[in-house]
């Protein structure tokens, strides 16, 4: 009766599943079916290894899964070398294709030019880019020899590799923590925090959020961070849990929780570091950050600072209030109607404050919600009298009787006839919203058509008519300014307004162009 070879993996080796494991040295990959060594090959012989895995996988002792979770190879690539395999066995893995007729965009003088750029350093994107010809066309010459690369450039770090060092790093410090005297240096003091140095990496996963960092930093993402915000010691800095915040809301990672799912030494590479803080680790850091409320006196300067950046998109603010579902057990929220599920569900209310194109400057929470007009009334007008910048002074507002400081933009819960008179008599504020009473229709013949530009700049052809209304009844009736708006099928949609020193298209085109900031809000 034969004697089945136990499964007893060599120390030190990869386990690639329960019976065979592979041992990675500086130089060779030797793969073993329980003790016994099978094949080897040098660490560079792409062939040797693609022949390899093909066999193993096409004698039954491991499968595909085996080889993608371990080396980290793509899927695509393992099945076509599995597929040469069964077609033409092991020879169609070293056979050179012959007889290859001469490029003709690749010509003599190209191949000697780009030969001279990439002794020089350059990339093959670069080389590409510069004698404008296709990316795959100069990888085939480098490929079947025509061309050679520089020998002395920084050779790129793969996924696979990277990987092995960051798991040989777990019998130390943890998982992919390879700055080791930079982090004992951080635990004694004697290192302000860790140094940002960026590696040659290929297959980092979710590296275009990359090319979002310029914009960050342009919308002042570390304005005012360290004198507003609490103070971080260690290993990790303001900048890098700021940062790491960040690229979370572009990588649409919600919860801290759920960087857990995420590789950390792969997402500390997005940042210049061997590996992000664990979830517990980065809760800490937010926390002092938001110590003696920090995080919220930041916001404040934040959103002053975006106003201060543009101040003309300051002269029209929309506000608008979302529900923000709490699926959490940790407290009984008020419930509330949730238009989009069209449910009375446990949430916060939030009420945004953009500018005509939808950019935010700032949000009010609300856990129990007292309303739009309450929330604007003690929360949100007070704060843009303080923060909106350029506003015409006590001197310029007596003598333009018609001057509003600035105009708010809101939808019809926040129609008051006695809110939009109050705030003209105290404040001089300007108020916008659709008419819930619009009354009887005007005749046609009154409206008349205008080229109307949007904030975004888009021009917009509008059959237009404005009047003067009184609205509302008894003490609470005021004087407003009424435009209306002709539809195609002859409905008219009516508005209402006390910024009496706006055109009447503009007017139009302010009101007509709150969907941005709906749309924005509920993204």
């Amino acid at each position: 009766m034969p004697q089945q070879i136990l499964p007893l993996i060599p120390r030190g080796a990869t386990e690639i599943n329960g019976l065979v494991s592979v041992w990675r040295d500086e130089e060779r990959w030797t793969y073993f079916v329980g003790t016994y060594p099978i094949y080897s090959h040098q660490k560079t012989d792409q062939r040797m290894f693609r022949l390899v895995t093909s066999q193993m996988i096409e004698s039954g002792v491991c499968r595909q899964v085996d080889i993608i979770r371990t080396f980290g190879v793509c899927k695509s690539s393992v099945i076509r070398s599995v597929n040469k395999l069964r077609k033409d066995g092991a020879e169609a893995f070293f056979i050179r294709r012959r007889g290859r007729r001469g490029g003709k965009v690749l010509t003599p003088k190209v191949l000697e030019k780009a030969q001279s750029l990439l002794d020089q350093g350059y990339t093959r994107s670069d080389v590409a880019r510069e004698l404008k010809v296709k990316y795959d066309t100069l990888g085939k010459a480098i490929n079947d020899g025509r061309l050679s690369e520089s020998k002395h450039k920084e050779t790129a770090v793969t996924k696979s590799s990277r990987n092995v060092v960051d798991a040989a790093a777990a019998e130390g410090m943890g998982v992919a923590c390879t700055r080791v005297g930079e982090r004992v240096l951080a635990s004694v003091g004697k290192l302000g925090g860790a140094t940002v140095n960026f590696e040659l990496c290929l297959d980092v996963p979710k590296a275009g959020v990359l090319c979002a960092i310029p914009a960050l930093l342009a919308n002042g993402l570390f304005h005012g961070a360290k004198e507003l915000l609490g103070r971080v010691t260690g290993y990790y800095t303001i900048f890098h849990v700021l940062l790491l915040l960040a690229l979370m809301a572009l990588c649409r990672i919600k919860t801290t929780e759920k960087l857990r799912g995420h590789a950390p030494g792969e997402f500390g590479k997005l940042l210049g570091l061997d590996r992000i803080p664990e979830v517990r680790c980065l809760r800490n850091k937010m926390d002092e950050l938001s110590a003696d409320d920090g995080a919220e006196r930041w916001a404040v300067n934040l959103g002053k600072y975006w106003m201060d950046l543009e101040p003309e998109s300051v002269g029209a603010l929309y506000i608008d209030g979302h529900v923000r579902v709490y699926n959490g057990r940790l407290t009984k929220l008020p419930r509330r109607y949730v238009s989009r599920e069209r449910l009375c569900l446990r949430g916060i209310t939030d009420y945004w404050v953009n500018d005509a194109i939808g950019r935010p400057f700032f949000v009010i929470e609300k856990e129990v919600d007292p309303g739009l007009l309450n929330t604007l009334r003690n929360d949100i007008v007070p704060r843009l009298l303080d923060d909106v910048p350029d506003q015409p002074s006590q001197q310029q507002l007596a003598e333009t009787p018609s001057l509003c400081r600035f105009v708010l933009v809101f939808d019809r819960e926040g129609y008051s006839p006695t809110f939009f008179a109050e705030m003209w008599k105290e404040h001089r504020i300007g108020c916008l919203t659709y008419h819930k009473h619009p009354g009887e229709p005007w005749p046609e013949q009154w409206f008349t058509e205008h080229n109307v530009t949007m904030p975004s700049g888009e021009v917009i052809d509008m059959r237009l008519c404005e009047m003067g209304s009184y609205v509302g009844s008894g003490k609470d009736a005021t004087w407003m300014r009424e435009v209306r708006k002709l539809t195609d099928s002859g409905h008219q949609t009516s508005l209402i307004s006390t910024a009496f020193d706006l055109p009447h298209t503009e007017l139009a085109a302010r009101m007509f162009s709150r969907w941005c900031q709906q749309t924005f809000s509920t993204t």
